[in-house]
């Protein structure tokens, strides 16, 4: 199967440092799905693993997080899916990545694909969303009830990819005010489309954000 890797980390602009490569093609076992890769994105952490993370000799580190893409094979102790299922997940670091034709997946990580969704946009969410559920719901636990404080959050730069998820979250699943910055008008309407109660200018002094944001707050 054709796939993207490299064997040495190297600076960007070097040819050799992300290559064109044939892998043999993976077998399920287990658990696994065969997902046969329709789209892939790009993560600020595929940048920080081919900086620090050098393959054994010969061996080739494939990069890729979040992936969409169709069940062709699963493994014999699967039970949640099927071949021909449309499938989006984020993988898992003791894995090969997904920037390959081919992958394997623990069904157990693996969501089915919205219907409402092409596949770019489905493979977009999978990291993004996780890291903003966990931001809200596991670090923040945005839910507890804090005694004499009307209970909101606000977002810096709400346009941005976990920022976006993190204003539809808390909307739909909280009934907490949220307050969101955005700089252009375009990204002020995306952002309040979005959901955001109220959306103050990026551009304002940093006082007087943090001014509007205590008195929509109370």
């Amino acid at each position: 199967m054709r796939a993207v890797g490299y064997q040495t980390p190297l600076p960007i602009d070097n040819p050799a440092s992300l290559q064109d490569i044939d892998l043999p093609k993976p077998v399920p076992s287990g658990r696994d799905l065969l997902v046969e890769i329709r789209a892939v994105s790009v993560n600020p952490v595929d940048t920080k693993v081919r900086r620090s993370a050098t393959p054994d000799v010969g061996q080739w580190r494939v990069l890729g997080w979040d992936a969409a893409g169709i069940v062709v094979g699963t493994g014999p102790e699967v039970t949640d899916f099927a071949i021909g299922d449309e499938v989006f997940y984020a993988g898992a670091l003791d894995r090969p990545g997904t920037d390959a034709e081919f992958h394997l997946v623990d069904e157990r990580i693996v969501g089915r694909k919205p219907r409402s969704l092409n596949w770019a946009e489905a493979a977009a969410l999978p990291l993004t969303a996780i890291t903003a559920w966990e931001m809200l719901f596991d670090r923040l636990d945005i839910r507890r009830p804090v005694p004499g404080v009307k209970p909101a959050v606000l977002i810096i730069g709400g346009a941005g990819g976990v920022s976006s998820i993190v204003i539809q979250l808390a909307r739909v699943l909280t009934d907490v005010t949220v307050i969101a910055t955005a700089s252009r008008p375009e990204t002020r309407d995306w952002v309040t489309s979005l959901g955001a109660h109220h959306v103050p200018a990026s551009s304002f002094p940093r006082r007087r954000r943090i001014g509007i944001c205590q008195r929509l707050s109370r």
